[in-house]
């Protein structure tokens, strides 16, 4: 053996302890718990004020509240329906707001750099934690829409949007995977998060930011004039798990929401490590 080969350092073995070091600092940090609660607590009002005043389906209420009183499974996606527009993104926006903000906010950047953790795994271990708590946040809302819809209005059979029935195991199947279509838009809308997060040490600026920006999206895509603009938005394809509902599923429909999304996430992703990677850290 040459005196090269012994003194030849030792190949770093990949460790998840950063990974999982944060995924239990995003769990245990209590304003994400309190949001957490907030999301689910949101399903359980829509049920019991639906229970003491049923919806009057004749002004064109959207069909999931119009069938919550028949089948408590409804309450879960109406919830979903209902809290897409603010409350999921609100929830992400605080997790990826903090992603590198927070710890530029709070001194600790500087110290994760010289631990070391390189730049990349930085950033990489920052979005895995907001990817999980994009996947999380919507199965949160389903699984209390879904607890307290079955307890007020009862189960069974479930009529889909094309109006075929389900039986109720699989419409579970099928409302998980609203919740993890949910999940990758929501992952898209973190990525950019992430982003707006390199761009400051204020956590609180950047989330308020991805939180206008998410409005404004909504916004901009009610309106016809801007029809040119309505492919390029960010939620555009959000209200498209409704396809989901349908028998059978038209995976097609599926697809343009699924692309934009990963679109969002390669650009953005891109974006944050050509920012984060030149940037001067001193805090």
């Amino acid at each position: 053996m040459s005196a090269a080969e012994t003194t030849a350092a030792p190949v770093r073995r990949f460790s998840s302890r950063f990974l999982r070091s944060e995924l239990r600092l995003i769990v245990v940090r209590r304003r994400n718990q309190v949001g957490l609660a907030a999301l689910a607590t949101i399903p359980i009002v829509l049920a019991i004020a639906i229970k003491l005043a049923a919806p009057d389906t004749s002004d064109g209420a959207p069909d999931f509240v119009a069938q919550i009183t028949g089948n408590g499974f409804f309450v879960a996606l109406a919830a979903l329906s209902a809290e897409l527009t603010l409350f999921l993104p609100i929830a992400i926006a605080m997790v990826s707001g903090d992603a590198v903000a927070g710890e530029a906010d709070q001194g600790t950047l500087r110290y994760l750099l010289t631990v070391p953790v390189g730049r990349v795994r930085l950033l990489a271990v920052k979005y895995a934690g907001i990817v999980a708590g994009a996947f999380l946040a919507p199965l949160v809302v389903a699984a209390s829409g879904l607890t307290i819809g079955l307890i007020l209005f009862g189960g069974g059979e479930v009529t889909l949007l094309s109006g075929t029935q389900a039986g109720f195991g699989e419409a579970l199947l099928r409302l998980l995977g609203v919740c993890l279509y949910l999940g990758v838009c929501l992952s898209a809308l973190g990525a950019v998060g992430l982003f707006l997060s390199t761009l400051t040490v204020q956590p609180m600026g950047a989330t308020i930011a991805l939180t206008m920006l998410s409005v404004a999206s909504v916004v901009l895509g009610q309106i016809p004039q801007l029809d040119w603009l309505h492919p390029y938005l960010l939620t555009r394809h959000w209200q498209d798990f409704g396809e989901l509902l349908r028998d059978p599923v038209s995976f097609d429909a599926l697809t343009p929401g699924l692309l934009s999304a990963l679109a969002y996430i390669v650009v953005f992703l891109t974006a944050a490590w050509a920012r984060f990677a030149g940037r001067d850290v001193t805090t």
